[in-house]
């Protein structure tokens, strides 16, 4: 394979599973869009609209399936995951779509959370093992234009179907899962990672242990050298996901405490808040992560998400007001936490455990969305934006102070590199010099960016 072949491979590969961000993304703003509309139909209170949002894709859905699939993806493969995790993703897709009551919705919507927990720790592992160390921001960054896409798509929908109530709803659900299946189906013929066949093929050889399936969580909490690192990803994404998960989720309720009542007005800033997302992701994120200081660029996009915040909560309220929140938020989401915690927590923890520390980040974060979507629109209610947004202005600025001052300094190093400098390791096995090109299908992809 020549430099060009490789890297066009590489850059297919990305978008294929990439693909699954849009799908996953989507079915949080479906949910967002259809919750007033569920809540109406089936008469439920606040209190189990919140119950149903925490048991999503946007909460504890998700931290299951991030649970469960971190480790499946380590002991069995990153192609494992994306076999089969857009099959269950589509069953509870459709469930929602055809639900005739609370029971059967909440079914649905637990079904699509575990699947996108499971994903998405398949997939940011997946891009990052097999895309070239000098762009490996941007092809970590697709997944997070195609996450930006889907929730911009998803409110366009909803603005689009509005007149048709809460079928048009469901006809968004029936999208998801015929865009899911079309996904799997393209998803079936790519390769396994090069990192993680070559340690597989190693352990088969009987170069190194084969552990149970746990043997990934055990080995990353019993580390110490992975203390630091789990509290700065636990800290840039863990705090930042409070804020993005309710944003995610209640932002029509928000922008209602803030004067914005029309829910079609709501959707449409929505698409264009998203729209700042995608412009700030590839233009801000994908062009620049892999070439200028990381730390910069991540306290420049969490800086602009509090401006942002402060001015929807405590400006004047009005349309200048809600459209310079949607710019700075938008475009601090494209360059922000989420991204960068797709390719740190790649880069800071060694092929035999990745998508385990990936998942197990993903579900601390999601759990704590969980906790506080449970009661965020009784917070809404009782407290009012004011109050609420003095915790959520808080948080985002605790996100970017922990970020601004332990962002790693890892850009340019291969995958090896990096686990050599912190474990003195290559794939498991000890190294005892530095590693160059040490993983021949990483090896081949590298050559095509020098």
């Amino acid at each position: 394979m020549n430099p060009a072949q490789g890297t066009k491979a590489a850059w297919r590969a990305t978008v294929a599973v990439a693909m699954s961000n849009y799908i996953e993304a989507g079915a949080i703003i479906a949910l967002a869009t259809s919750l007033s509309l569920w809540q109406d139909q089936f008469g439920f209170t606040d209190g189990t609209t919140g119950i149903i949002a925490a048991l999503s894709a946007n909460a504890f859905g998700a931290a299951i399936g991030a649970a469960v699939g971190g480790p499946l993806c380590d002991r069995y493969g990153r192609k494992f995951i994306y076999t089969y995790d857009l099959l269950l993703f589509i069953a509870g897709a459709l469930i929602v779509a055809l639900t005739p009551g609370v029971p059967l919705l909440i079914v649905g919507v637990v079904a699509m959370g575990i699947a996108v927990g499971a994903g998405v720790t398949a997939s940011w592992t997946y891009i990052a093992e097999q895309a070239p160390s000098r762009e490996r921001a941007a092809h970590v960054g697709m997944a997070q234009l195609a996450w930006s896409v889907g929730p911009m798509i998803g409110f366009l929908l909803a603005f689009l179907v509005e007149p048709l109530g809460l079928l048009g709803s469901r006809l968004i659900f029936v999208h998801l899962a015929v865009i899911a299946f079309i996904t799997w189906w393209v998803r079936r013929g790519l390769k396994e990672s090069g990192p993680w066949k070559e340690r597989h093929d190693a352990q088969q050889r009987g170069e190194i242990e084969r552990g149970g399936l746990l043997d990934g969580v055990v080995h990353l909490l019993k580390d110490r050298r992975n203390v630091g690192p789990l509290l700065l990803l636990v800290g840039v994404y863990g705090l930042w996901n409070l804020v993005a998960g309710q944003s995610g989720i209640f932002q029509p309720r928000v922008y209602e405490a803030a004067g914005l009542t029309n829910p079609s007005h709501q959707n449409l800033l929505q698409v264009f808040v998203w729209g700042m997302t995608v412009v700030g992701t590839y233009f801000g994120f994908m062009r620049f992560a892999d070439r200028v200081s990381r730390r910069a660029l991540y306290v420049f996009g969490a800086a602009l998400g509090i401006i942002g915040w402060i001015i929807l909560i405590w400006a004047p309220p009005g349309a200048a007001s809600l459209w310079a929140f949607a710019i700075l938020w938008g475009i601090s989401s494209g360059l922000g936490a989420q991204a960068f915690y797709g390719l740190w927590t790649a880069e800071l923890f060694p092929t035999r455990y990745r998508a385990s520390a990936q998942g197990f980040l993903f579900m601390i974060a999601r759990v704590g969305v969980g906790l506080l979507s449970s009661v965020f629109p009784v917070l809404l209610t009782s407290w009012g934006l004011s109050n609420v947004g003095i915790l959520l202005v808080a948080l985002l600025l605790a996100a970017l102070v922990i970020g601004g001052i332990w962002a790693p300094r890892t850009e340019g190093k291969t995958l090896e590199e990096i686990e050599y400098e912190r474990y003195g390791t290559v794939n498991g096995v000890l190294a005892a010099g530095r590693p160059g090109g040490a993983v021949t299908a990483h090896t081949t992809s590298e050559q095509g960016t020098k």
